[in-house]
């Protein structure tokens, strides 16, 4: 496959997941799709058409556990614990409240042991949900802020975002294998290779280890930052004022800048209400999350509506 060929189908992938209209299974095919499509051109680089069967298999692997299991994959790489109504009577209160609002049923309910004040959901629907939280942001916000920041998660349940979410973070690891894959066969391929043959799979192996994971920035970016906004707007609905998530936001920037997630991945960092790592990234263009200022304005405009 040429590669530049590969680039413009995966820039058209990632135009089409920005498309509101999109509705949300064909949003999810799409991902999933694309993943499989990495795999069979990476497979087919390494190992021709033994290579490409091979990368078919793992694919379909990889596409059954992104589907089905990416959420449990996400609770274990940051070491959440369930959160029992014993441990957070005050945050069950709360979800019990916003979820006879939004007519969602109780998700499962879960928190992270870290200072670093954050929150995302996720699952592959409202009956599969999860929301995490961090002892940190428990501990920093009030319970109108709390408010907030669960009905902002609620409304990612409700609109399923968190299945797309899910499975572009679960993307972008093996995404990142690949590329890791693809640099070790151009190293280890290098002493077999002769002449011509030997420059132009070089070429080809370096090139492909360098889109790849600008691929699942790409598609990360897609199902990533306009949605913010959208549930920003229909989490201030669920809890009936705006200003509530507004004064969260402010005060999860400020700390988590301070305190950064240690345990944050880069790859999943847009699950995540505010950027995990504490810092911003390249450009504001390349950025899993819109601005936090641009999320208050809006926020504070829609009072006056």
């Amino acid at each position: 496959m040429n590669i530049f060929i590969l680039i413009h189908s995966l820039d058209l992938v990632s135009c089409i997941l920005v498309i509101k209209p999109v509705n949300q299974l064909l949003k999810t095919t799409l991902l999933l799709t694309s993943l499989t499509l990495l795999f069979l051109w990476a497979g087919n680089l390494i190992g021709g058409t033994q290579g490409m069967m091979t990368a078919f298999l793992f694919a379909l692997l990889a596409n059954a556990g992104a589907y089905f299991f990416s959420d449990q994959l996400v609770l274990a790489a940051y070491r959440a614990q369930p959160a029992s109504e014993k441990d957070a009577p005050e945050l069950y209160v709360i979800l019990r409240e916003l979820c006879e609002r939004s007519k969602l049923p109780m998700p499962r309910l879960y928190w992270i042991p870290s200072a670093s004040p954050n929150a995302f959901a996720t699952g592959r629907d409202p009956e599969h949900s999860v929301v995490v939280v961090t002892q940190g942001i428990v501990e920093l916000l009030n319970r109108e802020e709390l408010q907030g920041v669960l009905a902002h998660e609620l409304s990612h349940v409700k609109h399923r975002d968190i299945l797309l979410s899910s499975i572009a973070a679960t993307m972008a690891g093996a995404i990142s294998m690949l590329a890791n894959m693809l640099r070790w066969a151009f190293v280890l391929g290098e002493n077999r290779r002769q002449g011509n043959d030997r420059r132009d799979n070089a070429l080809v192996l370096l090139i492909s280890s360098i889109v790849i994971p600008i691929a699942a920035a790409l598609i990360q970016l897609a199902v990533s930052r306009s949605r913010e906004f959208d549930a920003d707007e229909a989490g201030a609905g669920i809890c009936d004022s705006p200003l509530y998530l507004a004064s969260a936001l402010r005060k999860i920037e400020t700390e988590s800048k301070r305190i950064p997630l240690r345990e944050a991945d880069p790859s999943s960092a847009h699950l995540f209400i505010m950027n995990p790592l504490g810092r911003g990234d390249w450009h504001q263009l390349f950025s899993t999350h819109p601005s936090t200022e641009e999320r208050i304005e809006r926020l504070e405009r829609m009072t006056g509506k």
